[in-house]
């Protein structure tokens, strides 16, 4: 059986006020012609993979670097897929270092976590003092619309901000108590986290207007998604949600990041055509 192994290099870079997106790739993972929807300020890519998914000893690595002063965003077409694994992991590995006065936000589609599937989800953020950052993660277990539920197999998530954030997690389908119990995810089988992190602290004014913002969209959710934001350290916000399905918690993310461009960086929130589509 072949066996995909994929890799990206991304870097961003302030030239004549443009950012401007160099990339080099080996294997079936491409860049798209970048985007300019809210000027020359911030460059959106789209990130692709041909093949459309992940299955045993397949592996994405995605290496991006955002030079001072530069502001890129990355997003993609589609869903993350780990598919059923029978020869081993699967493996998507994404790095990421932001220099001083740069800024990266890092917008992916959801991830689905298919029956019987061996995945690991692995994201690492560096930021220098003055770089910022936000970045989501939205997970689905299963395909419940289409009456396939995450019976057999796991999906592992290590997501680190570099100093600030670690985060671990093993999500095994035959381990009830985390799925299923009050102190778990109580039944529901989408998980997501939204993070806005800083390199140095943040001012207690800048601070409270995003959580305050964040804390309006939540209270007005529909009772289905339960959700909460804190600020775990004095440079990071964090945002949680738990659902059924994928759609109310995607409407959320997609609400706080429009808030959080606005109260933390003083920008509307062009939103990346392809999430139209």
């Amino acid at each position: 059986m072949s066996r995909w192994h994929a890799q990206l290099d991304i870097c961003y870079s302030l030239e004549n006020a443009r950012t401007v997106a160099r990339f080099s790739h080996k294997g079936p993972l491409r860049v798209l012609q970048s985007l300019y929807p809210e000027g020359d300020a911030v460059c959106h890519n789209v990130l692709v993979h041909p093949p459309g998914g992940l299955v045993g000893g397949d592996t994405l690595d995605i290496q991006i670097e955002v030079a001072s002063n530069a502001h890129g965003l990355v997003t993609t077409p589609g869903a993350t897929r780990f598919y059923r694994s029978e020869h081993g992991l699967a493996t998507q590995n994404v790095r990421a270092k932001i220099a001083d006065h740069a800024r990266l936000e890092w917008l992916p589609l959801e991830t689905l976590a298919y029956n019987a599937c061996h995945g690991l989800n692995h994201t690492v953020f560096d930021l220098a003092p003055t770089a910022e950052m936000m970045a989501w993660d939205l997970t689905a277990l299963g395909l419940p619309h289409a009456h396939q539920p995450f019976e057999q197999g796991q999906l592992q998530q290590h997501m680190e901000v570099r100093g600030l954030w670690l985060e671990r997690g093993r999500l095994q389908a035959q381990d009830q108590r985390l799925l299923n119990s009050a102190v778990g995810l109580a039944g529901h089988r989408c998980l997501g986290t939204f993070i806005f992190a800083s390199g140095s602290a943040l001012t207690s004014d800048r601070r409270n207007a995003a959580l305050e913002a964040a804390r309006e969209l939540v209270a007005q959710s529909p009772p289905e998604l339960l959700a909460g934001v804190t600020a775990p350290n004095d440079q990071m916000l964090v945002l949680r949600t738990l659902s059924a399905v994928t759609e109310p918690a995607q409407n959320l993310l997609r609400s706080v990041w429009t808030v959080w461009r606005h109260h933390l960086w003083q920008m509307s929130a062009q939103a990346p055509r392809i999430w139209a589509m």
